[in-house]
């Protein structure tokens, strides 16, 4: 059996996202779907991931939502289940930026289609920053992309505002994994004043789904919150694997540094965990060796 991977968000008005999660959450573990479906009053994101049927299924209930007539979804495949289980949970935000004046569904930037969007980040007026966090940027990026170093989407806000001297007179090209990212920072950077935004519609994932590797300005891998880890140009899986210690990727060099032991720490985390923490992270290394559930 195929597995479907489909990775969807919609910013829309949900005025009682509570009552949704419930009946959500019986069709996806009725039709044998699993993953991570986020929802919260701006709407809904995640991924899931199972067979044909029940990907339909679960796209067709979401589409029946206030609002998410013209949801919009990004597909591809795996060889195995990509997820442990199935989870929908309740947020304040589906994508998590801490500004409660931002708000996607009165503006964005301007959607640029992956076939036009070389042409864009090549004009020497236009910055291209990278929205991502460090550690997802560092396995894959656009040439010659500003990376503004954050540690999670919620530090972007403050970086822009320390480094807005360095854009001025620049039209501003924004980037991410699926879109979702940039439907706040364009709107963000559009409330700072930035008069010419644009962003990569349906993100890294449908350029590397749409474009051709030989005309790609896409170097190294794309990052993806799942089992899979990391997929390449023709959405294919990649060559990285997952620190479960601290939810890093990690090159195949990685793995042969003296600091990684499978389930317990790696390179870049070897000093950030306790001596009880990594006993734990054994012991869940442990379970997970002989066949033991203990989450994702």
């Amino acid at each position: 059996m195929q597995i479907i991977v489909a990775a969807l968000y919609h910013f829309t008005r949900f005025s009682d996202p509570e009552a949704l999660r419930a009946p959500l959450a019986r069709l996806c573990c009725g039709q044998s779907v699993r993953g991570t479906l986020l929802l919260a009053p701006e709407g809904i994101n995640g991924t899931i991931a199972g067979p044909r049927a029940g990907i339909d299924a679960v796209l067709t209930h979401i589409r029946a939502l206030p609002g998410c007539a013209d949801l919009d979804w990004k597909e591809s495949a795996a060889e195995t289940m990509p997820f442990g289980r199935m989870k929908v949970r309740l947020k304040r935000e589906i994508v998590t930026m801490g500004q409660p004046d931002v708000d996607p569904t009165a503006a964005t930037g301007r959607y640029v289609a992956p076939q036009d969007w070389n042409v864009l980040i090549s004009a020497d007026d236009v910055a291209v920053i990278d929205t991502r966090n460090d550690y997802e940027v560092e396995i894959g990026s656009f040439a010659g992309a500003v990376d503004p170093g954050t540690r999670s989407f919620r530090d972007f806000p403050e970086w822009w505002r320390a480094n807005a001297d360095r854009f001025a007179g620049k039209r501003i090209a924004m980037f991410c994994t699926g879109g979702i990212r940039c439907e706040k920072s364009t709107n963000f950077l559009i409330g700072e004043g930035v008069p010419e935004v644009f962003h990569l519609k349906g993100g890294i994932l449908k350029y590397l789904e749409e474009v051709p590797e030989q005309d790609s300005l896409w170097q190294g891998e794309c990052f993806v919150f799942d089992r899979r880890v990391s997929l390449g140009h023709g959405l294919r899986q990649g060559n990285h694997t997952l620190c479960h210690a601290c939810r890093r990727p990690l090159a195949p060099e990685d793995r042969d540094r003296p600091e990684y032991e499978e389930g317990v720490s790696c390179h870049r985390c070897t000093g950030e965990y306790t001596e009880a923490d990594r006993t734990r992270f054994r012991d869940r290394q442990r379970q997970a060796e002989r066949g033991e559930c203990y989450g994702d």
